[in-house]
């Protein structure tokens, strides 16, 4: 199992931070995205099979992208851009920088090539490492802080390149394997689930500062809570699947209105990536095609059928602020990128809350929205998190794609409640006494 603490943090951001170790973290994180995108083919690179899911070669273009455009076009003095065009090509939604090109069409831009994008990042990583390595009057912590949200972003893209790469394999009927030789989960008991208690009251919650945070996690605030419980471990594929046999994707008293509607539209009828064949269960995984393991979490379910799931089983999702109490003591410990296996694994029988982080990102009952007192950053970089605050649900926990050392109890992610192509899983609660 991963653990947080064995990963190295990012310095600090103080004037006098020692800049060498900022760029021994510069240099380890964008190798980490380069070696995760070392098996593939050359043609792997481009293919953008839906449109939430964009081809490798744009997420390698992107981070890179993020560091010329609000650290090295910004602090160093007569930087010059390796490619005017990739202003456009390869901006996200920051439309305070200017125009970008369309989400959907990421897949169509054969050219500039793989390796035009490769010559790319090394042009811009030779500047940083020239910025960090001046020692002219800056203003260093501004510099350092832009540096530090452009690393932990490349790591939020490593997630996405390998939950790409897992979207655009699946579309092909050869259902090939990103890396054929991932382990086996290990086999074992499955933990039963029994109930953790939590008392409620008056808690505080988001992120206190003294290190690196989003600003989605601050300002930390006071909440009421009512006493709760909360399931020992995620729901697995053997307990989904019994609400798939009792005919909960044929039910429409289990499901919200537009959750209904969404089934009926797209043809649901289990989670995505999974196969029935010859009357047996598959699943597709980063290794191909594998047997669905039983004990697992369930992955790839929206929140949509987290919620129904949650309402067939007679209980429910809990609150962001439930899961973020329940999590604040727990040692950040789990089935994350680096144990190698890229997929849930079962888990093993013990006391108290498991999987609390990696395997599935787990669903919340809680809209993605500001905490009381939130303001963004002024200028274009307070389009990181801000302006996505309507109509998304907030997840909670990392999962078995996420680097390791990324993850805090008051971690806030975010997706569309009808988005599957993430490790997006469910634990269940319930009122409390």
């Amino acid at each position: 199992m991963d653990r947080a603490e064995d990963y190295p943090a990012l310095p600090g951001l103080d004037e006098d931070a020692p800049r060498d170790e900022w760029a021994a973290a510069y240099q380890r994180i964008r190798a980490d995205t380069e070696a995760l995108a070392a098996p593939l083919a050359i043609e792997d690179y481009v293919i953008q099979a839906a449109d939430e899911a964009s081809p490798a070669k744009w997420h390698l273009a992107h981070v890179s992208w993020y560091f010329e455009t609000f650290v090295l076009r910004e602090y160093l003095p007569g930087y010059t851009e390796f490619d005017p065009a990739y202003r456009v090509l390869f901006n996200s939604y920051y439309e305070q920088v200017g125009a970008y090109h369309p989400r959907p069409a990421r897949g169509f831009l054969a050219r500039p090539t793989v390796a035009d994008v490769y010559h790319y990042r090394a042009h811009v990583d030779g500047h940083m490492l020239a910025l960090l390595a001046e020692r002219r009057d800056r203003p260093w912590p501004e510099i350092l802080e832009r540096i530090a949200i452009g690393l932990n972003h490349e790591q939020q893209h490593q997630e996405l390149l390998l939950t790409d790469i897992k979207r655009n394999f699946a579309a092909n009927p050869l259902r090939p394997a990103y890396r054929s030789n991932l382990p086996m989960p290990p086999s074992g008991k499955r933990a039963p689930v029994d109930w953790q208690e939590f008392p409620g009251g008056l808690v505080e919650i988001g992120h206190a500062g003294g290190s690196f945070a989003y600003d989605n996690e601050r300002p930390r605030h006071r909440v009421w809570l009512d006493p709760f419980r909360l399931a020992s471990r995620p729901v697995t594929n053997g307990e989904y699947l019994a609400f798939m046999e009792s005919g909960g994707y044929a039910s429409p008293a289990l499901w919200l209105s537009d959750g209904w509607a969404r089934v009926r539209q797209e043809g649901w009828s289990g989670p995505l990536y999974w196969e029935r064949i010859e009357g047996i269960w598959w699943q597709f995984t980063l290794a191909g095609m594998r047997p669905l393991d039983p004990d697992a979490p369930v992955a790839h379910v929206s929140y949509y059928e987290a919620d129904a799931y949650a309402r067939w089983a007679g209980r429910r999702l809990p609150t962001e602020a439930e899961w973020e109490v329940a999590a604040a003591d727990e040692p950040i410990v789990g089935n994350l990128r680096e144990g190698g296996y890229l997929q849930p694994i079962a888990a093993r029988p013990g006391d108290g809350l498991r999987q609390l982080y990696g395997d599935v990102w787990e669903h919340t009952a809680s809209a993605y929205l500001p905490y009381p007192g939130f303001s963004p950053p002024p200028g274009a970089l307070g389009e990181y998190n801000g302006k996505f605050m309507c109509g998304q649900m907030v997840l909670r926990g990392g999962s078995c794609v996420t680097p390791p050392g990324h993850l805090r109890a008051t971690y806030r992610n975010f997706f569309y409640p009808h988005e599957r192509w993430q490790f997006q899983g469910l634990r269940l609660a319930e009122d409390g006494e």
